[in-house]
């Protein structure tokens, strides 16, 4: 299935987690080396939409909160890198939005 296109990506969670170094499970180095800052993280948000939305989600998991699916795909950054990566979305229960919830590096390399 795929997500639909109003899919909420929280500005918060890319400015404030994903393209800020962490101390542990730090993932804003690697989305550097595809052009992702914090000062364009609005082209992360874009992207996100654009690339990975037009992807099919598979079905996870269901939770108490709402059903979780994954999405693995390349996202081109802004300088031309390609990077693999495993993102994660909801579909909340009570709302029935759905919401971005985190991305990994996808060490697998498929789509």
């Amino acid at each position: 299935m795929k997500l639909p296109p109003n899919t909420h990506i929280a500005a918060k969670k890319l400015r404030e987690y994903l393209l800020v170094w962490q101390g542990k499970d730090d993932k804003s180095q690697w989305l550097a080396s595809a052009g992702y800052t914090i000062d364009n993280w609005q082209v992360l948000q874009q992207d996100l939409r654009n690339q990975v939305l037009s992807k099919e989600a598979v079905f996870i998991e269901s939770t108490r909160f709402g059903r979780m699916y994954e999405i693995r795909t390349e996202l081109k950054g802004p300088n031309g890198k390609d990077l693999f990566i495993r993102s994660y979305w909801m579909i909340e229960a009570v709302t029935e939005q759905a919401k971005f919830i985190t991305l990994f590096p996808n060490k697998e390399r498929i789509g």
